[in-house]
């Protein structure tokens, strides 16, 4: 399974503070129904952990998948259930950056000594 991370935005810039509201107000329905069709839609997904922002981003949702076209579906999904924006990442663990680049030779260029 890979891990991804979805960030998502639910009014934009020119939303009313009253529009904004009335979906906060509204949002644990909504939410337990984007999760619900997350599951139908996507079942092999196991959310890891779901976080409110404070800032660009309203929330982000860490998750894994089994592959990039399950992630877009999440993303899909996301979208239909009224986010504004949404931005899916890749997130690869350290270690395993850490490895890689210990067996990646690297040509030296003549300035080491």
């Amino acid at each position: 399974m890979k891990t991804f991370i979805l960030l998502t935005k639910l009014s934009g810039k020119s939303a009313l503070l009253t529009e904004i509201g009335a979906k906060l107000s509204d949002r644990p329905r909504s939410n337990r129904a984007w999760l619900d069709d997350i599951k139908k839609q996507c079942p092999e997904i196991q959310f890891k952990t779901h976080l409110a922002l404070m800032g660009y981003w309203d929330s982000m949702h860490i998750y894994e998948a089994p592959d990039e076209e399950c992630a877009a579906r999440v993303s899909i999904v996301t979208r239909a259930h009224g986010a504004t924006q949404v931005e899916t990442w890749l997130a690869i663990p350290y270690e395993k950056i850490a490895r890689m680049a210990e067996e990646i030779e690297i040509p030296k260029t003549g300035d080491e000594k």
